[in-house]
């Protein structure tokens, strides 16, 4: 049996949805599912850091932090232990707000329409992000072992997304799937853009493609270059500076964030052909300055035109592993280049 938060069994219609009548859904009747015999427990409906409505999902190993009124995955971690995921203590329980001329910059995994800088054209503002995107509350169901997140409709791309989370039962591994829904407006060119904020790392690691476009192996897409940019034996690496934000990307399908004692594999198969946003970019890192000290891991769709009816999606595979006292370097070898 699946839960599902609603007025009457199914999604709350969501161009009316905004804080007080998502929390009030969120605090509503809840129908309990359990997982078959074998699975992972059913996710378990919390309160988190002042947001209720939320839910843990954990296969014993590792757990997973949903929060529907702020529409993100705040996060993911050995059960036990530091997470590796950033989030901003200072916005804790915080609304998210439409209306607001900055962003509310909350942490955790969340989803963009790419490219960003069609956002002044399509959005009529260049930022923050479009708002059904990133600043509403979303409604929520339980599915099996995972849960699904639902946007309303962005006014302006005429788009609702959906993301389906869950936990492989056995491994330390989480699955995003990510569709973009396009059910109202005039076409749009658009791509499914991930993003995950990730404490300040030891390293980020990315591979080179062989018959890579960038003849460097990236990609810079800000005026300097992070902290320690280089090329080496078939991977970029790089570090955050603190004094200053910096963005490289390339055509590569993972990325790879090392700290001092986990590993955070995020992978996404690049589609073959098409036309990627960026400069062909299907990977991307933002390094942020000083003083909130955190890294951004990014994977990019191809665009595609949608049109009502049409839909694209995209799934991420978020993989955590333990440091094994190897160089970053090392590991980072071994894990995207499948060295022994």
């Amino acid at each position: 049996m699946n839960a599902e938060v609603s007025l009457s069994g199914g999604w709350l219609p969501g161009e009316s949805v905004r804080w007080a009548a998502a929390t009030l859904l969120l605090l509503g009747t809840l129908i309990c599912g359990c997982g078959q015999a074998g699975e992972a427990p059913a996710p378990q409906r919390i309160r988190y850091e002042g947001w209720p409505g939320s839910y843990l999902l954990s296969n014993g190993q590792v757990e997973a932090v949903v929060v529907p009124l702020v529409g993100r995955v705040m996060q993911f971690r050995f059960v036990g232990e530091e997470t590796p995921f950033w989030e901003d203590p200072a916005l804790y329980g915080t609304p998210p707000d439409p209306e607001a001329k900055d962003w509310i910059n909350f942490g955790g995994d969340k989803t963009w329409p790419a490219p960003q800088a069609d956002w002044g054209k399509v959005a009529k503002r260049a930022w923050p992000p479009p708002s059904a995107f990133d600043s509403m509350p979303v409604m929520v169901r339980v599915e099996g072992r995972g849960v699904v997140l639902r946007s309303v409709v962005d006014p302006h791309y005429g788009i609702r997304t959906e993301r389906y989370i869950e936990l492989d039962p056995n491994r330390p591994v989480m699955r995003i799937r990510t569709i973009y829904h396009k059910v109202a407006g005039e076409p749009v060119k658009v791509g499914v853009w991930v993003i995950t904020q990730l404490k300040d790392p030891v390293a980020v690691f990315l591979p080179v493609p062989k018959n890579s476009p960038f003849a460097k192996g990236y990609t810079n897409q800000s005026a300097a270059t992070p902290l320690d940019l280089k090329v080496e034996d078939g991977l970029v690496s790089l570090r955050r500076k603190t004094d200053s934000g910096e963005k490289i990307g390339n055509d590569a399908s993972a990325l790879l964030w090392v700290g001092e004692r986990q590993m955070v594999l995020i992978e996404s198969p690049r589609e073959a052909g098409g036309e990627f946003p960026d400069g062909g970019a299907s990977a991307e890192v933002w390094t942020n300055g000083d003083p909130k000290k955190y890294v951004e891991l990014e994977t990019l769709g191809p665009l595609q035109t949608l049109r009502i009816g049409d839909q694209i999606e995209r799934t991420n595979t978020y993989t955590l592993q333990k440091r094994t006292g190897a160089s970053p370097a090392a590991e980072a070898r071994k894990v995207l280049l499948g060295e022994k």
